[in-house]
């Protein structure tokens, strides 16, 4: 790698006096930590999650802690959200009479230890727990688990919804679009499309409808010290899908039957089977958008035994979820690599 200042100046990204980024070459990164938390202060301080229902009152009293990182890259108009958050807040509960008099109160904190972009599609952990651990405070904490902890997490939706949308740095790239340069082309193309044939007009049009917008395509090879059927056999058996993920799963081994794995988060059936040599099957993940559907195609090639190769395509994967983040694509490959691939090589000991 060439040191700073010494490589060809066609491949070096410099900064502009006026400081434009032109076409979107830069990452441009914002760091959300800051906004995050008082983004969260705002979301979760002072909120009421009983009000009255038994004799019953409590709420939220402050954000003690927000730690972690937080931050959003925008790339040619993608806003890409990554964090890695631990959120501490207050809370009290007490118990009034018909008058409106306290009669106990309690107080007590709320954990969330591990809010990140990875898992924006799930809820996250939260941990419960009051400083009187007594009969009455026994009965606030189960309250505020019933009813306060699915209104802890409506609020930390927000946050993540805010975060897929650009978060502080939406506003600024909302200021940055350009708008197309439609009206300047189109007295240009209008005399090509006046002396073109008529009949390359249909083949444009249907050109033009091969190309799905919205969806990417994965490719990943990877080398086992295996025999194909081995590794084929791995992929396709409940109990060594538990074994690798530490999550349960349940595989058909039938063309046509139903596949759930991950806990159920993925879901589809098998397209394809060939023992040891091919495996097509088509994916969904819980957190993708109504009636999107991906197809995983993985291929065993055994060069020389004890050696195989394994390519994986999958397609139609959509860049956003449900949620409006626009980390799919990113977190499923690293899924394939990380939560599948490498995870046999650590339970089975398939090296490289």
């Amino acid at each position: 790698m060439a040191k700073f200042g010494e490589g060809d100046k066609r491949w070096i990204v410099e900064e502009r006096p006026d400081g434009t980024n032109v076409h979107n070459w830069h990452w441009a990164e914002t760091d959300c930590l800051e906004w995050s938390r008082n983004f969260l202060s705002k979301l979760l301080s002072n909120l009421p999650l009983l009000d009255g229902e038994g004799g019953l009152f409590i709420k939220t009293k402050k954000v003690d802690k927000v730690d972690g990182e937080a931050y959003v890259n925008i790339r040619k108009g993608k806003i890409i959200p990554g964090y890695e958050l631990s959120v501490t807040l207050s809370w009290e509960g007490e118990a009034k009479d018909s008058a409106g008099e306290a009669l106990q109160k309690v107080d007590g904190l709320v954990e969330i230890p591990y809010i990140s972009d990875e898992n924006a599609d799930e809820d996250p952990e939260v941990r419960v727990s009051v400083k009187d651990e007594g009969p009455f405070g026994k009965r606030m904490k189960d309250a505020m688990l019933a009813k306060g902890k699915p209104i802890v997490l409506e609020k930390v939706r927000l946050y993540v919804q805010s975060m897929a949308k650009g978060g502080p740095a939406k506003d600024d790239l909302e200021a940055k679009k350009v708008e197309p340069k439609s009206n300047q082309s189109a007295p240009a193309a209008a005399p090509a499309a006046a002396t073109a044939p008529a009949a390359s007009k249909p083949a444009v049009v249907a050109e033009k409808k091969k190309v799905k917008k919205g969806f990417k395509t994965i490719t990943l090879t990877e080398k086992f010290s295996c025999r194909a059927n081995i590794l084929f056999e791995i992929l396709m058996d409940d109990n060594r899908w538990k074994g690798f993920t530490q999550s349960n799963a349940k595989i058909s081994k039938e063309v046509g039957g139903e596949i759930s794995i991950f806990d159920g988060s993925v879901t589809g059936k098998n397209l394809e089977l060939e023992e040891g040599k091919l495996i097509v099957q088509q994916w969904r993940f819980g957190s993708w958008p109504d009636g999107i559907h991906s197809t995983v195609k993985l291929t065993f090639d055994e060069p020389e035994p004890g050696v195989t190769i394994v390519k994986l395509v999958h397609t139609d994967v959509p860049e956003e979820d449900r949620y409006g983040n626009a980390t799919v694509v990113e977190n499923t490959e690293r899924g394939w690599r990380d939560l599948i691939f490498h995870k046999i090589r650590a339970v089975f000991g398939f090296g490289i």
